[in-house]
C-alpha cells in the first residue's frame, strides 16, 4: 500500500482528511495526529521543524509518496525549509505540500472590499506566511491577522462547546474586528478552527465570510494529482483510512469520533 499521508499536531487534520476523503474516496490514506506533542503554535521553529520533519519521516516509511501537513503551524514554519533540504537531497521522488498557499490562492474571490482577516496560531501569525502568500495573489489585499493561542487547546481538550469557549472567542472577534473594521472575509487558518465553526459564525456579523480550509485544499490537492501524475500513479487506491496518534489511542479516538460523528480508532504511534 502507499497511502496519501496527512499530518497535524492533534485533531485539525481531521477537517481536511475529512474533505480530501469526500472529493477522492478512491485512495488509501493514512492520517497522524501529533496529539501528545499539541499545541505546536506556541513552539519556536526548530521544535516545530523538528516534530514536522519526524512525522513526515515516519509516513515515509509507511509508503506515502505524497504528504500533506494539515497544520498550519508546521506549514509556516516548517514546509518550506523541508521541501528544499530534506525532500531535494534525501527523497527527490516524494512530495510534501502544505495548507497556506491553497487558501491564499482563493481569498481574492471571496472579498469585496479587499480587507482579509485571519485567525491563526501565534506560529502563523508571527510568520507572516498568509500576508506573504495573500498579497503575491492580491497585492491589493490588505491582510489583518490575530492570534488565537487558547483556541486549539479548547479542540484538544474537548472544552470547546462550553461558555468559556464563547466568551474567549467572542472576545478575539472583537479585537480583530477593532484593529479593521473594513473586513468582510476571514480565514480560518488553524485546521482545528473549523470545530468552532458555529460559535465563530454566531458572534461574526452576517457580512463577513468565513472560509474554512478543508474544500479548497482538496480542490487544490485534486488539481495538483491532475496535473502530477507521476505522484498520482503512486497513490494505492484500496478506499482504506488508517488512524495514529502520539497520544493515549483509546481517548484520542473517542474525542475524534464525537468531533466527526463517526467511528474511528486510533492507533498508538512513536516519533
Amino acid at each position: 500500500m502507499t497511502p496519501l499521508g496527512l499530518f497535524d499536531s492533534g485533531y485539525g487534520g481531521l477537517t481536511i482528511l475529512k474533505s480530501i476523503h469526500d472529493l477522492m474516496p478512491q485512495y488509501d490514506y493514512v492520517y497522524l495526529g501529533d496529539n501528545a506533542r499539541a499545541p505546536y503554535g506556541v513552539k519556536d521553529y526548530d521544535t516545530v521543524y523538528e516534530y514536522t520533519l519526524q512525522a513526515i519521516r515516519k509516513l515515509f516509511e509507511m509508503g506515502c509518496p505524497l504528504v500533506i501537513l494539515a497544520c498550519n503551524t508546521a506549514s509556516a514554519k516548517a514546509l518550506r525549509t523541508i521541501q528544499q533540504t530534506f525532500i531535494a537531497n534525501e527523497h527527490p521522488d516524494k512530495r510534501v505540500l502544505g495548507v497556506i498557499r491553497p487558501t491564499a490562492e482563493i481569498v481574492g474571490q471571496f472579498t469585496r472590499t479587499g480587507h482579509v482577516g485571519i485567525f491563526a496560531t501565534p506560529g502563523t501569525i508571527n510568520s507572516e506566511s498568509y500576508n506573504i502568500e495573500i498579497n503575491h495573489f492580491y497585492p491589493q489585499c490588505k491582510v489583518t491577522g490575530l492570534a488565537c493561542p487558547e483556541w486549539v487547546p479548547l479542540v484538544e481538550s474537548g472544552e470547546y462547546k462550553t461558555q468559556v469557549a464563547d466568551v474567549k472567542i467572542k472576545r478575539q472577534i472583537e479585537c480583530l474586528l477593532s484593529t479593521d473594521g473594513d473586513i468582510d472575509t476571514i480565514i480560518l487558518g488553524c485546521t482545528h478552527y473549523p470545530f468552532l465553526y458555529e460559535k465563530i459564525r454566531k458572534y461574526c456579523p452576517d457580512n463577513i465570510q468565513i472560509l474554512s480550509q478543508g474544500k479548497y485544499i482538496a480542490d487544490s490537492l485534486k488539481n495538483y494529482l491532475n496535473r502530477h501524475t507521476d505522484i498520482d500513479n503512486k497513490l494505492s487506491r484500496g478506499s482504506t483510512c488508517i488512524y495514529y496518534t502520539t497520544d493515549k489511542a483509546d481517548i484520542i479516538s473517542n474525542r475524534a469520533s464525537v468531533f466527526l460523528n463517526n467511528d474511528i480508532i486510533f492507533k498508538n504511534i512513536q516519533l
